[in-house]
């Protein structure tokens, strides 16, 4: 029978899988799509908390290691949807699928363990998968690839930063204080190297304020304090496994909505679904070596 956590794992990896819809929804560059993302995300979970009492406190050194992780999440988003804007949904999405990879690789350094057989042939597999994807995509997609395999990177690495976070610390307060981080991080960004974009910020459409609320309400604050919350369940390799996914929940959404842009080549699919198929197979294969 599916345990309650591993159902709300799914229908957490489901609300992910959306999000890339919103890269194509909301016709803003990444930079400012992901600045009002973090912003609405960090005042929805302010509300939420001011209107259950909760309590905002938290220690100098807990606060500056959220607002690190915060920095992370919000460079992470950034990337996610520049790497849509520069190829598509599907291909963001598949590139994400290297995250379990990234996180089988970091946890042994971060927990001070040893990688195993299992994750060297998954590393093996992901990253001919991946090879696979990079060259039967267009030209003026492979770009994007990179960037989405920064992108997934960056979502094993604060995967593995919040699995190490004290378990005393509320998933509301984790979730309030990176959103502001992934804000004041982004900010310094936009100034720094994009600072064209802040006319966008300053002249957003009435359409794109509506989707990007959607966006930061549910599929930000709501989604990332569930995921916070699973993390002290289940481990950070437990929820990368899951997350792998997204890419398959997102795919079928974005070919639904958006048609013809979204369709691939049948060897981006094969890939993909190889790549899938081979970390969920490690997970499986893991969890029972390890009884």
């Amino acid at each position: 029978m599916i345990s309650k956590v591993q159902l709300r794992l799914q229908f957490l990896v489901l609300l992910w899988g959306f999000t890339g819809v919103f890269g194509k929804l909301v016709t803003m560059s990444a930079l400012p799509m992901v600045w009002y993302r973090v912003l609405i995300g960090a005042i929805a979970v302010f509300i939420y908390m001011k209107f259950r009492k909760m309590d905002f406190k938290v220690t100098k050194n807990e606060l500056l290691r959220l607002l690190a992780i915060g920095g992370i999440v919000g460079i992470h988003w950034f990337t996610f949807y520049l790497s849509i804007k520069l190829s598509n949904i599907s291909i963001a999405l598949s590139t994400l699928s290297m995250g379990a990879l990234f996180s089988a690789i970091l946890e042994p350094i971060f927990f001070k363990r040893r990688i195993n057989l299992l994750e060297i042939i998954l590393a093996i597999i992901v990253s001919a998968c991946v090879a696979v994807i990079f060259n039967a995509s267009p030209e003026d997609y492979k770009l994007g690839i990179i960037i989405g395999i920064l992108c997934s990177f960056l979502s094993a690495l604060f995967a593995v930063l919040n699995s190490r976070l004290p378990k005393s610390i509320k998933p509301t307060k984790v979730t309030l204080y990176e959103m502001i981080g992934g804000v004041i991080t982004l900010s310094v960004v936009m100034i720094l190297f994009q600072p064209e974009a802040i006319s966008e910020v300053v002249n957003i459409s009435w359409s794109n304020l509506g989707w990007l609320t959607l966006l930061g309400v549910i599929f930000t604050a709501f989604a990332q304090i569930e995921s916070v919350d699973l993390l002290k369940h289940v481990s950070a390799f437990t929820l990368m496994l899951n997350v792998n996914l997204e890419p398959v929940y997102g795919i079928i959404l974005a070919s639904l909505i958006f048609g013809d842009s979204e369709h691939m080549n049948p060897i981006f699919y094969i890939a993909t679904g190889v790549m899938v198929l081979s970390i969920i197979m490690n997970g499986i294969l893991k969890t029972r070596f390890s009884k």
